[in-house]
């Protein structure tokens, strides 16, 4: 067993998200392990570009609200608890509500993502879906 040495919080690019966003690395595994796993902070409205992940990306979210979307699907409003999960390749973007901050631990393997165009203030406020609600 070793004790694993945390890097520093990282502010997140502004390429890759709107508003305001910071992460810790959890794990990031050593070859041949392509496990990784963050926890990000995000501030009310922040969220993050479309993107995608080779492998697919799992997200627990620890607090707050979470809004999450995949491409042409509805905008999913996530509570403390909910595990949410995109299949490879799919297209997505997640983040906080507007009114509180949000942190969730996202778990992906490989080397992390395929980013795209940022989200719209129209995509972003589009009517939601709540797991409190949904079947």
């Amino acid at each position: 067993m070793k004790i694993l040495k945390q890097p520093p919080t990282a502010k997140l690019p502004a390429e890759w998200f709107t508003g305001d966003a910071w992460a810790d690395v959890i794990y990031r595994g050593e070859e041949p392990s392509r496990a990784r796993a963050n926890l990000v902070k995000f501030a009310p409205g922040a969220r993050t570009a479309w993107h995608s992940h080779g492998l697919g990306q799992t997200l627990y979210i620890v607090e707050g609200v979470a809004l999450i979307q995949s491409r042409g699907g509805e905008i999913i409003e996530a509570h403390p608890g909910d595990i949410v999960h995109t299949p490879p390749g799919e297209e997505h973007w997640h983040g906080a509500a507007p009114d509180q901050f949000m942190i969730h631990l996202a778990i992906w393997e490989g080397d992390g993502a395929t980013w795209l165009e940022h989200v719209s203030d129209t995509e972003y406020n589009g009517p939601r879906v709540s797991t409190r609600t949904a079947s």
